[in-house]
């Protein structure tokens, strides 16, 4: 989607793409390789302006070897350790006094974790985390008593994280862009709905927050742009617990799936502006269009059915189809449809309709 993004600001993009990803062909220059090869980044990287990044997930080697190039990366190696390491993350923002989840981590034997961890008072459930690797509730076990630690066997990981679970009132998101020279912008906070650690939909603005909740949500998100040195787009996930407070649960530096209603509920949408973020070009604006934008994801139940395509477009012109193209796997996010409305509970109705109907899970 950041391809789709760049004609308009007259951007050459050059994608590197596993071969089984099709999803950009005809939206950019496309060399086929692996991330984690280093001559294979090394050659897509030949010639271009800027490097930067749809996942957390490049090795630290690669990286250092394209600085060792002279490439400019945005964002930065030094910025992209914070999320690549769910360890280094937890320590650091501990550093800087940001609220977090109560949690205990390290490398060593996670069991012998879990049991230090209890023995400070927390109770169950826990939440296990690998610190490295993970992505859409993989490498994450929520544990509900002790029986729930065989789970863990035969897991291996450099480093653990064992937190508390959070028994929070709404999970929220928190986007700001942020440019190199520290020029930055905050969307909109937004509510997010995960299921089995994949999120399923997300509301804009969040519903039944305050005013002062929303601001400290993005001030927050902002102060941690800052601190961080991140360029691009950075998603700072929330947990709004009962009595109102906030802790951070996740950060991704790069557009994030909760932002994707920006494509249709705002003036700049986030893949725009992660662009001109990282070229350092103005920011644009990030006022809402609509005074609610729900996006709800279609999600690899099945092959996108894009025969119904004709009928969802009929059954309701103002929803937003969003295809991707990707190869089907079960649990996937293959799509997303945002639509805009004046109320959430209608505009979330209309959208997930429209992606059941694609998913085929309704006929």
């Amino acid at each position: 989607m950041m391809a789709q993004a760049a004609p308009s600001l007259g951007i050459e993009i050059r994608v590197l793409a596993s071969p089984s990803d099709t999803s950009v062909l005809n939206l950019a220059e496309v060399v086929v390789g692996d991330y984690r090869n280093v001559n294979d980044v090394l050659q897509a990287a030949k010639g271009v302006d800027v490097i930067t990044f749809d996942h957390e997930h490049v090795p630290r080697g690669v990286l250092e070897e394209l600085l060792s190039a002279g490439h400019v990366l945005r964002p930065s190696p030094k910025s992209l350790e914070l999320v690549q390491d769910k360890l280094h993350l937890r320590e650091q923002l501990a550093k800087w006094g940001v609220p977090q989840p109560k949690w205990h981590g390290g490398p060593g034997n996670v069991k012998d974790m879990v049991r230090d961890f209890l023995r400070t008072g927390v109770a169950w459930p826990l939440v296990v985390k690998r610190s490295v690797g993970g992505y859409d509730g993989k490498g994450v076990w929520v544990l509900r008593d002790d029986s729930d630690l065989s789970s863990l066997d035969g897991v291996e990981s450099p480093g653990w994280v064992v937190e508390e679970f959070c028994e929070f009132r709404q999970e929220l998101s928190a986007q700001v862009a942020r440019s190199p020279h520290g020029q930055g912008l905050a969307y909109q906070v937004v509510q997010t709905t995960q299921v089995d650690g994949i999120c399923t939909n997300v509301i804009a603005p969040a519903p039944d927050i305050d005013e002062a909740t929303g601001i400290a949500a993005q001030r927050l998100a902002m102060e941690l742009a800052s601190k961080s040195e991140v360029t691009g787009m950075l998603a700072v996930e929330l947990f709004c617990m009962p009595d109102g407070q906030l802790l951070v649960n996740e950060l991704a530096m790069r557009p994030h799936n909760s932002g994707h209603w920006s494509i249709d509920g705002a003036v700049t949408s986030q893949f725009e502006n992660h662009l001109r973020a990282v070229l350092d070009l103005p920011l644009g604006s990030v006022k809402p269009t609509w005074p609610y934008t729900v996006m709800v994801n279609v999600l690899g139940v099945n092959p996108v059915d894009e025969s119904v395509l004709n009928h969802v477009l009929a059954h309701d012109p103002g929803a937003r189809v969003h295809i991707y193209g990707k190869e089907f796997k079960l649990g996937r996010k293959l799509a997303h449809v945002n639509v805009s409305d004046s109320d959430p509970s209608r505009a979330l109705a209309r959208a997930q309709h429209a992606a059941d109907r694609l998913s085929g899970t309704i006929r």
